[in-house]
């Protein structure tokens, strides 16, 4: 298993109770796509600059896709470019993994997430269960991805028992980018008000 299809997996469980905005988690995705491409030793950062090494063979086909998409010339890609490029529809994507791969099914009539028409339930399978043992164990990563997104509640230390700098500064990144995510939206909403009562002549 990955950290992304782990965190995916876990919003799903969660979203009876804590629904969460496909923006929200596709930027998550693609900080947890950063998490183990730097566990896997295909990049390094430099400050906020993704550094690509050798393209390893990851043993999942959207980290292979996140690597091969790495900007491979000076001076490289910076995280919050990367997050928000790639993270663009990467919640569906990995959706629709999981479904060809017979890890979620679809039903009519859902309430998870707005925006999907079907109900996705998760099979029981050993990516499921995988995903739980690391839920429950309180892994630290995925643990602090879950607080970024509003899965968990977030704890005083912004990311407790994470100790590689690398990741913790993905992390960050993350927590910066869905901040500005928010900022966009309440943006919009007061502009769209704002249309609506001059049209309303108010």
């Amino acid at each position: 298993m990955t950290t992304p299809r782990d965190l995916l997996i876990i919003a799903m469980e969660m979203s009876t109770r804590r629904p969460v905005e496909r923006g929200d988690l596709s930027l998550a995705l693609a900080g947890a796509e950063m998490i183990d491409l730097l566990g896997a030793e295909a990049i390094r950062l430099d400050g906020d600059r993704i550094v690509p090494g050798l393209p390893p063979a990851m043993a999942d086909r959207l980290l292979d896709e996140a690597a091969a998409s790495l900007v491979r010339e000076a001076p490289y890609e910076t995280l919050d470019d990367w997050l928000w490029r790639r993270g663009r529809g990467l919640a569906t994507a990995y959706l629709d993994a999981l479904e060809s791969e017979g890890r979620i099914t679809r039903q009519r009539h859902s309430r998870w997430m707005p925006s999907l028409t079907s109900q996705m339930v998760l099979a029981d399978s050993p990516d499921r269960r995988e995903a739980a043992d690391r839920w429950s164990s309180d892994e630290p990563v995925l643990a602090a991805l879950a607080a970024a997104v509003g899965i968990r509640d977030r704890p005083a230390d912004d990311s407790p028992g994470v100790t590689d700098d690398g990741v913790v500064t993905v992390l960050f990144a993350v927590d910066d980018a869905l901040r500005d995510l928010e900022f966009q939206r309440q943006r919009r909403a007061i502009d769209e008000a704002a249309f609506d009562n001059i049209w309303r002549g108010g």
